[in-house]
């Protein structure tokens, strides 16, 4: 007599890591992943799948509808709008990846010693921060830029710069917590240095509220990426760049040929939403794995 199988699975089993991956994955991480992935994938190939020269222009061939020979149309100077809208990911993206690294990596280490050490030049680091948010981000960029030069490498930095004070806050705020928990005390106590107790053992504790601000940092440096080229303060023509070819393109959508402007802003848009969407879900799925649920 063949032994009978129980019905329902063992529920003192522990979980395959891949099984509780698969439980905590979400929408939101897969439709964002998806977008993020499709911009991460035409910053490395892009300009290389491109059917036409991004950055060159064909006589007598101005301002074309969409058509077979020319998917997105082309733009006032007879440049292929598809070949600049799937290449501007490389100057778009790289310029985002570069800054939010920046400021993460910045504002993550002032945050922590700001939120570890209870001292007169920690709240100085927090009224300085306060400071610099209060002017509005685009407005506090732009002037920068303006200032010290469009370089790519400029517009970076200017970018990191303004989002640097965001990391500074939220580190700052989540380490004033967790200072005073138990294991942070018993590390005090057998003498392990300040240094090692903020990064590694503090800092890791809140890598959820990073990953989430990093994505989100992303999308906004793309934003401010774009905004900055469309009023003429950061990356210059005929560079492809969403924001340039958005500006470009404005003037033609009185006359009726939208293409120009409506391709690289829907691109734009589907990169920005597909990060935070990304960011979000990820931070959702590390906090139902932190709850057990």
């Amino acid at each position: 007599m063949s032994s009978v199988q129980p019905s329902n699975p063992d529920p003192y089993k522990v979980p395959k890591a891949r099984e509780r991956f698969v439980h905590h994955l979400n929408t939101s991480v897969v439709v964002g992943g998806i977008l993020a992935a499709g911009s991460i994938f035409l910053a490395l190939l892009g300009p290389l799948l491109a059917p036409y020269p991004p950055m060159e222009p064909s006589a007598g061939q101005q301002l074309l509808p969409p058509s077979y020979a020319h998917w997105f149309g082309t733009d006032d100077v007879g440049m292929d709008v598809f070949s600049r809208v799937i290449a501007a990911p490389r100057v778009d993206l790289g310029i985002a990846l570069s800054a939010t690294i920046l400021a993460l990596t910045i504002g993550t280490t002032i945050g922590g010693i700001a939120g570890y050490f209870r001292t007169w030049w920690s709240e100085l680091i927090m009224r300085i921060s306060d400071l610099i948010q209060s002017f509005p981000v685009f407005i506090l960029a732009m002037v920068l830029v303006t200032i010290t030069g469009q370089e790519i490498w400029i517009v970076v930095v200017v970018i990191a710069f303004v989002n640097i004070p965001l990391y500074v806050r939220m580190i700052r705020a989540e380490l004033l917590s967790l200072r005073e928990r138990t294991f942070v005390e018993a590390a005090i106590v057998i003498g392990v240095p300040a240094w090692r107790i903020v990064f590694r053992h503090l800092i890791p504790n809140v890598i959820g509220t990073i990953i989430n601000q990093a994505t989100i940092t992303m999308g906004v440096a793309m934003l401010l990426t774009a905004g900055l080229s469309f009023v003429g303060a950061g990356v210059r023509v005929p560079t492809p760049e969403w924001g340039v070819m958005i500006a470009t393109g404005a003037s033609s959508i009185v006359t009726g040929q939208w293409w120009p402007s409506v391709f690289p802003g829907v691109a734009l848009s589907a990169s920005v939403f597909g990060f935070a969407l990304f960011g979000d879900g990820v931070s959702r799925m590390l906090d139902s794995r932190e709850r057990g649920a």
